[in-house]
């Protein structure tokens, strides 16, 4: 990494630092800038079972390793480093010459009395405030850098119920059909011929004055009414769906961040 420059370390910020053979040391926390250069100097690392341990170690050296931060130290090495427990983000010139002396550095600080780059000894290393100050949580523990706005969405689903049942049923009715039909009727038509040389002999047949019956049958056709019963159509039960558009209205909340405090900050 080449680019030393505050705004590109704290991109770090929450990034793996492992040492040397690629063991993962903790998380970084924080970078520590000299008071007097205004250079990154130290890195704070959370580190423990929990992260509940801050070791700092120094800046030089640290390069990027894919994701990871890698320093060229030992994982036990720098969790055996001092104890520094920075009160309100700074480290004094003193905690930095006990940090420099365990890392094997030169010791800007001479013996601690005066901070590095040179300037006020009481100056020493504080973590860089430029846009990297994130507060601390007012309404219980502090969690992390910022506070996580959160807003209900509307979730409009269907689900089928039952709405009521079709059945088919089957019965009978009475209904009167009209309907004409034709019925033939025999009946007696006299016909009379004269006498003629054709017929003659067939009419003297009988003698001159005789007393004599003829007959013949008539018919006619009556009506005969039958019933049967005659298959017209199936009839089954089908459903068909139709789709209608409805509205729905539902309230929803949402959170506002505000910020309080002055104007001209």
């Amino acid at each position: 990494m080449t680019d030393t420059s505050q705004t590109t370390w704290n991109d770090w910020v929450g990034a793996d630092v492992v040492d040397e053979g690629g063991d993962k040391i903790g998380k970084l926390e924080d970078v520590y800038m000299d008071q007097a250069t205004g250079q990154p100097e130290w890195l704070a690392v959370k580190t423990g079972m929990f992260g509940s341990r801050q070791t700092f170690l120094p800046i030089g050296g640290a390069g990027a390793d894919g994701d990871a931060l890698r320093v060229p130290y030992q994982k036990g090495f720098v969790k055996d480093a001092p104890n520094v427990d920075p009160e309100e983000g700074f480290l004094s010139g003193e905690e930095e010459g006990e940090l420099y002396r365990y890392y094997g550095q030169d010791d800007p600080y001479g013996q601690g009395d005066q901070p590095s780059g040179g300037g006020d000894p009481a100056a020493g290393t504080d973590r860089g405030d430029m846009g990297r100050d994130t507060g601390t949580d007012t309404s219980g523990p502090s969690t992390d850098d910022a506070m996580t706005r959160s807003e209900e969405e509307l979730s409009v689903g269907t689900q089928s119920r039952q709405a009521g049942t079709a059945r088919l049923r089957k019965y009978v009715v009475t209904e009167n059909v009209t309907t004409t039909v034709p019925v033939r009727k025999e009946k007696v038509r006299v016909e009379r011929e004269p006498i003629t040389d054709a017929n003659r002999d067939a009419a003297m047949a009988g003698g001159d004055l005789t007393e004599e019956e003829h007959e013949m049958v008539l018919s006619e056709e009556e009506v005969v009414v039958d019933k049967q019963a005659v298959p017209k159509e199936r009839v089954r039960l089908d459903k068909d769906v139709d789709v209608e558009q409805r509205e729905v209205s539902e309230d929803v909340r949402k959170e506002r961040v505000e910020v309080d405090g002055d104007d001209d900050r």
